[in-house]
């Protein structure tokens, strides 16, 4: 059990608020693919498990026309054990939705979309500087909703100006439509971003974490009534529409990152490939990997193993904790469990550590109280 990430690193535009590697110059984008072929054939002795999930994230995979994805893919299925149940799911942005896209991507093997759509308010798509506006982003999710049974899409909350109305009336769109699947994320300042010049130069508003709590809060309760299950902070799924790839992801399963800054997790070594379009590209035609890599000690892979478990609806597991990492660790854990039990920070499920509800906001702090640092 494993899977593929594969990063496509072109964007229309900026938003103001990412900071993810991509650039808005398409010229290079076969040479692009080509690279990332060929990176596929350079790592395939990398994974040999079967892969269960793969995701084209961006970026924007929907800049690529369906002959570059059938190319990937092609070069995937030559390349990699691809199981029969595979999960493969692909980024759009609404602007670049059609009929005729869509009916491509379901040939090729697409079987889950995930709309980048964020808000159905046209003051906020203008504020994060989105290519879309709210006509489209209906528009792409009727048109989906036709085709696919199995989607997601992305909100933000936590907006400067987006009152609870506002967030409730995003949500209740989504609700109307029949989403399967809804991932949610605050609205985060990232260093040198658009949003975080603004915010310097006084022209927006600081963040107000109150406002994204409220937000957040309003979030939990909705979904819950609507009947999605919150199985990962910012993830809410109905029933048998939870993301294969995001759990494997959280629950440490292996996998490739492909493409310039991906990053990849294999037995222990994490590795990042260089995020420059053209050095990748260059690195690539020499048939060379251009990337750096560590081997996770002991501590990092109990950090990250607090860290994803608090934030899912599995929690995290004592007796896993001993097997994995031994019984000094879950030692460990226990002496810090009174004081966060007393803030009501956590609570025991049996032998599962879990974030209460009232501070799930929180997941992120809560879980750095139980990292081991030395």
């Amino acid at each position: 059990m494993a899977g593929i990430y594969i990063h496509i690193p072109f964007c229309r535009q900026a938003c103001h608020y990412c900071d993810f590697h991509f650039s808005t110059t398409l010229k290079h984008q076969q040479a692009m693919v080509d690279a990332i072929c060929q990176e596929l054939v350079l790592r395939k002795a990398e994974l040999a498990d079967e892969i269960t999930t793969l995701y084209f994230g961006g970026g924007t995979p929907s800049l690529l026309s369906a002959q570059q994805l059938q190319q990937i893919f092609n070069t995937l299925s030559q390349n990699y054990k691809l199981t029969n149940d595979l999960e493969f799911t692909l980024e759009a942005n609404p602007d670049d939705i059609s009929d005729s896209l869509l009916t491509a991507y379901k040939a090729i093997g697409v079987n889950r979309l995930s709309l980048g759509i964020q808000s159905f308010k046209e003051k906020d798509l203008r504020f994060m500087n989105r290519a879309h506006n709210e006509q489209q982003a209906r528009k792409a999710l009727n048109l989906i909703s036709e085709q696919f049974d199995n989607y997601s899409i992305d909100l933000i909350y936590g907006v400067p100006e987006m009152s609870l109305e506002s967030w409730q009336q995003n949500l209740e769109t989504a609700f109307e439509a029949g989403v399967p699947h809804l991932s949610c994320y605050a609205l985060t300042v990232e260093p040198d971003t658009a949003l975080d010049r603004f915010i310097q130069k006084g022209v927006v508003a600081p963040a107000d974490e109150a406002l994204a709590k409220a937000h957040y809060d309003l979030l939990l309760s909705m979904t819950q009534q609507a009947g999605y299950e919150n199985y990962e902070f910012s993830n809410f799924g109905k029933p048998g529409f939870h993301s294969k790839n995001n759990t494997a992801y959280w629950e440490g399963v292996p996998y490739l990152g492909i493409g310039p800054g991906a990053h990849s997790l294999v037995a222990h070594t994490r590795s990042w490939n260089v995020s420059n379009n053209v050095l990748y590209i260059k690195a690539l035609q020499d048939s060379k990997r251009p990337h750096q890599s560590e081997t996770l000690s002991m501590n990092d892979r109990y950090n990250e193993y607090i860290m994803t478990g608090l934030r899912t609806a599995k929690g995290v597991s004592l007796p896993k904790i001993v097997a994995d990492f031994g019984l000094v660790y879950r030692e460990y854990a226990e002496s810090l469990l009174p004081e966060l039990q007393a803030k009501q920070w956590i609570f025991l499920d049996g032998d599962t550590l879990h974030v209460p509800k009232d501070a799930k906001f929180l997941s992120d702090g809560i879980a750095a109280e139980l990292f081991k640092l030395l």
